[in-house]
Parts: C-alpha cells; structure tokens; sequence
C-alpha cells in the first residue's frame, strides 16, 4: 500500500455559537483547497448544527465526546493525524477551556493532544469578547504560539451590533492557507494523472507488462489536491492506493487507457502522464490458455502512442506533462527530443538501467520545461519531485492564461 506524507488533514472544530451555521461553509472552502477534514463539534454545539450535517458535509462520521469509539482513543487519534486544527467559531467559554487546559469533551482534549498548529477564530458578544478575562484568555494563547483572529465588526444576534462578528470565510480561509503552507495553486483547475503500467493480455493467464508501480504518478495526483485542483486518476496496474479525495479510473490495457483518457481531457486543465503504457500488443488474443507446446511465437502489433496523439488534440490553454524511462548514455538528450516530439510543455526524464527507479521510494532524473529550464534529481524523494512537477504546472497556466 501506498502510502503519503501529511499535509492535508484538519480538524475543524465548532463551538456553541450562533455563528456554527457559517463553519459550513468553512469547511467547503476547506475541501474546495484539497484538505481532508473531520468536523469534531462540542456537543453545546450541535444544538445549532446536527451531526448528519457535518457528516453529510465531510463525509467522514463525526464524533463529540471522549466516549464514542473508546477502543479508538479517539481523541489521541486525531491529534496524531492532525496537521492543524482550526477552532471556528470558538466561544468565550470554549477559548477559556483552551487557555487553562480543561479537557472534558473531545475537542478540548484533542486540542490538548496534540502538536499540529492551531487556529482559533472567535464569535461571540463584544461584551464577552471585551471582557477582562477573555482578552487575557487570548493572549494566552497566543504566547503559546496559537493564531487567534480579531473578529470583524458588523450586526450580531438580535438588534446587538460590534466586535465579536464571525470573520468571513474568505479570510479564515487566507489564514489556514498561510499557516499550512499550502497556497491553492490549482484551485479551480481539472488534473488528469495517468499512473502504473498497462498490461496487454496474451490470455487469461499471462499477459505483456512493464514494472511501473504507480508511485510516481500517484504522488504528482496527491501533490496536485494538495493544491486544491479536482483530480482524476486513471489508473493502471500500480501498487494499491487509496487517495482520499481523487477521482480513481482503473485501466487494464493501452487501448482502454487512450479511451478513458480521451473523455477525460475534454474539460481538463492539466495532464500528467506518468503511466507507463506498453509499447506492443498480442496481435490475438486467446480466450484460452495456450499451452507449453503451442507457446512458441507471440505475433505482436504497436499500441496507440497515447501522449502523442493526445498531445495532437491539445488546447493552447492546457498543459501536458511526459515521462520518458531510458537507459545508457545521453539520457537528457533523448528527453530533450522527446520533449518536443510529444508536443508536452513538461517532461520528466528518468535513467532507469539496471531497473532502477521501478518501485522504489525514491528517483533520479531531470524535469525538462520548453521553456528551456531543467532541474536535476538525484536519490529524490517521488513526493518531492511530485511537488516540483505541480509546482511548474502551476506556473505554466500561469504564463498559458496571462
């Protein structure tokens, strides 16, 4: 199994404000920029919001005291798996327990758990939020380096007008970015990932393959949720996988790939072809096993050159990114023909001799742009390298759409 580095994972908490109606639409906003979110409420809380509402919003079950799911210890769960936590809204009372360390429901003790940074967005009335010892709450929190936002101005419950305002999504939203690291470069856009290696069946048993895992391709694909696009896998054989959040198409064969590829690029931004298609197919293919004495000669006619033919119906405004596996000398220079030749504003190029590369965690190689730049990879992490790819893709559109 496959598996991916942190970076994506929220906890978003809600406190027993009138102002729980708007987290849902933090929290859209939240999965609308690749994050994967669990909605921990107070149980006050959820007297304003339901739980089948956070659920429903989420998709992931929602829990509110220490007690549900003890054979999980949930509340260390989910401050292990946190890479921040965002508390909005947050009440007078709720930011009182956070300051003096009180844990008596699970998102306090969470919030005690755990190491993730953390993000308070207070709402309450600006009585409350004046008060003596709710500021001095505040500034406890934020000696302990926890980002707590100035609410806005503006009408509250009832007639009641001031600070203590919810702040709009937009701004929590900016927040959360910045402290995350994350940027939302792709925010908007449609990025198709091809990934593992085709098998073309000679019959039901045996079949022409190559020994692409599928890491590499899967990485790009979580790299580019990271950055808030829609993404699509579509997905050869690769070591198994679950990317929460990516929209998974299983392929078997070349033909099938260029098929499903095809439909999908219609109204895709981006591709990154990162599986590894074969090159050949049986010319028949025999419903029955072939015996010892009859498997002598295999007849066998090219594939469809999937990036190439694709890369003849691009839009100007979409960006191709190709992979090239080679061996021997002159590897970059071979890159650079096929750089053009594709017709890709990106190629990733990729010595594997000796079956380097192939399943391993890690790779060596050179992303190669039209724009004449190449940045070299030596012993390189795939995620690392996925980044950079997403990151120059990004930058791409920029310059296609500018």
């Amino acid at each position: 199994m496959i598996s991916f580095p942190r970076g994506r994972e929220v906890v978003l908490g809600v406190g027993a404000g009138i102002a729980a109606y708007k987290a849902c639409d933090v929290l859209r906003r939240l999965q609308d920029h690749g994050f994967l979110v669990t909605v921990v409420p107070t149980p006050s809380s959820l007297n304003f919001v339901g739980k089948a509402t956070w659920e429903a919003l989420s998709g992931r079950e929602v829990k509110s005291e220490v007690w549900e799911g003890t054979q999980a210890v949930s509340h260390v769960a989910l401050a292990d798996k946190a890479d921040l936590i965002l508390i909005a809204p947050a009440t007078a009372d709720l930011i009182a327990k956070l300051a003096t360390g009180r844990a008596d429901d699970l998102l306090t003790t969470t919030a005690l758990a755990t190491s993730a940074k953390m993000i308070v967005v207070p709402a309450m009335h600006p009585g409350m939020y004046l008060n003596p010892a709710t500021q001095s709450n505040i500034e406890t929190l934020r000696s302990r380096g926890i980002t707590v936002l100035e609410p806005d101005y503006g009408r509250l419950t009832g007639a009641d007008s001031g600070i203590g305002r919810f702040p709009e999504a937009a701004r929590i939203i900016e927040t959360v970015l910045t402290t995350s690291g994350s940027h939302g470069k792709l925010l908007g856009k449609k990025v198709v990932v091809t990934a593992g290696g085709t098998i073309e069946p000679i019959d039901p048993v045996r079949y022409i393959g190559n020994r692409s895992s599928g890491r590499q391709g899967v990485a790009i694909a979580h790299e580019a949720l990271r950055e808030g696009a829609t993404v699509t896998v579509i997905a050869a054989q690769t070591e198994e996988f679950h990317l929460e959040g990516a929209k998974r198409i299983n392929v078997q064969t070349a033909e099938q790939m260029q098929t499903i590829l095809n439909e999908e690029l219609l109204d895709a931004d981006a591709l990154v072809m990162a599986a590894a298609v074969a090159d050949a197919r049986p010319v028949e293919l025999s419903h029955e096993k072939i015996g010892k004495e009859s498997f002598e000669r295999i007849e066998l006619t090219r594939n469809p050159d999937v990036l190439g033919e694709a890369g003849a119906r691009k839009r100007p405004s979409q960006i191709f990114v190709g992979f090239a596996a080679e061996t021997g000398e002159g590897v970059k220079s071979r890159g650079l023909k096929k750089l053009h030749s594709k017709g890709v504003d990106l190629l990733y190029v990729t010595d594997v001799s000796g079956g380097r590369v192939f399943g391993e965690l890690e790779t060596s190689g050179s992303l190669l742009s039209k724009r004449g730049e190449s940045w070299d990879f030596e012993s390189a992490d795939k995620f690392a390298v996925g980044r950079k790819i997403v990151e120059e893709i990004a930058r791409e559109m920029e310059g296609a759409n500018g």
